[in-house]
């Protein structure tokens, strides 16, 4: 009999296409470690084409692709205005799933998402964000107390729900109200890239700039969250990836960091991070490491993939809910966390659009995102 604790873990998933891809493509270099065991498209082209590039089996139906074989989670990537419904049917099916990002479109949406199947405890939703290296690292600085009680923080790099998770994990902020306050101007900007690759004539085009602040009401005290994206800043080289954390002790501004020493006396270094196969290292291009002042922050578990740090984090991300679902492990984005993220995401978008502040009440998954 095989040993089972040394077997691939098993997923499946329902939907295709770029999203999906980066699951497929992590699996695919990680054969020893995860292992899709089917996948669910429409039609039999789509299908067809999955099985070329992946070769792995597609299905026309959830009940086929369960019955081909026992995943320990399904992921799902499908549009926004599916994913509930394609959440409930698993759940109902008694299987754990990985749900594509929002879980659902809108505020009641979440509501009644949560009701149906919020106390099943079989849903994780699919935000990568704080499983990237370098914010992993931010949070060991949170959480080791380097700086203090953290009260503010700013992020800007990704859009919506997504930044409000970075946000959210390194403010250590739960499911209390919130106030947003919000603005949005629209001006020019060189085209920059997209999902296709770089624009061959790139001239300007009109780009949605969004600054929010959040006010945050902890227990532990308030802090304040400063959001600021636009459009298309994801992979645009001509905006930089930014992020702050400050605390009673210290701060983190991008990659430099200052702490208050045993004495009180200002103490900086550098978040360094080691990059191998540079110059006359011969280990492959690869993350190794996320280091501060002697501290070892993050090491990639999975050198000699060759994986960016997006995909790093996906794998991360799929693979903690896979051992979560075997036992090994917590869960690693509870529903209630998406729930949470996605409702301020969409206060944002509320604030920007009327310019008047919009406050979060306690929603029904508050008491879950305690209990974490």
């Amino acid at each position: 009999m095989p040993d089972v604790d040394s077997a691939p873990l098993p997923f499946a998933m329902v939907g295709h296409g770029w999203r999906a891809d980066f699951f497929l493509r992590v699996a695919a270099a990680l054969p020893g470690l995860l292992r899709c065991t089917g996948v669910v498209t429409r039609g039999e082209r789509a299908g067809a084409e999955v099985e070329r590039r992946w070769a792995v089996p597609t299905h026309r139906s959830i009940e086929a692709m369960l019955a081909a074989g026992a995943p320990l989670a399904v992921v799902t990537s499908v549009p926004w205005a599916a994913t509930p419904v394609v959440v409930r049917e698993l759940v109902a099916r008694g299987v754990a799933v990985l749900a594509e990002t929002p879980p659902a479109p809108d505020v009641e949406g979440l509501r009644t998402l949560w009701a149906d199947v919020g106390e099943s405890g079989l849903v994780q939703v699919a935000e990568q964000n704080p499983f990237l290296p370098l914010l992993v690292a931010l949070g060991r600085l949170v959480d080791d107390d380097v700086l203090g009680t953290p009260t503010s923080a700013l992020v800007s790099s990704t859009h919506g729900y997504h930044a409000v998770a970075v946000l959210r994990r390194l403010l250590q902020a739960g499911g209390e109200p919130v106030t947003v306050r919000a603005s949005a101007v629209e001006g020019p900007l060189v085209q920059g890239p997209d999902r296709t690759g770089r624009p061959v004539s790139p001239g300007e085009v009109p780009a949605l700039h969004t600054v929010a602040s959040l006010q945050f009401s902890r227990p532990t005290g308030p802090a304040l969250g400063t959001y600021d994206f636009t459009a298309g800043q994801w992979w645009h080289p001509l905006r930089r990836r930014h992020v702050v954390v400050r605390g009673s002790r210290g701060e983190v501004v991008d990659t430099s960091v200052t702490w208050a020493g045993e004495d009180g006396r200002p103490l900086d270094a550098p978040l360094a991070r080691r990059q191998t196969g540079l110059d006359g290292d011969l280990d492959g291009a690869d993350l190794d490491t996320f280091t501060c002042a002697g501290r070892t922050l993050y090491v990639n578990p999975y050198r000699g993939t060759r994986f960016s740090d997006e995909e790093i984090a996906v794998a991360t991300l799929l693979e903690r809910t896979l051992r979560w679902r075997r036992g090994e492990g917590n869960p690693p984005y509870p529903l209630a966390e998406g729930c949470q993220d996605h409702l301020l995401s969409l206060a944002i978008g509320e604030a920007a659009a009327t310019g008047m502040p919009v406050t979060t009440g306690t929603e029904p998954w508050a008491d879950a995102l305690e209990r974490q």
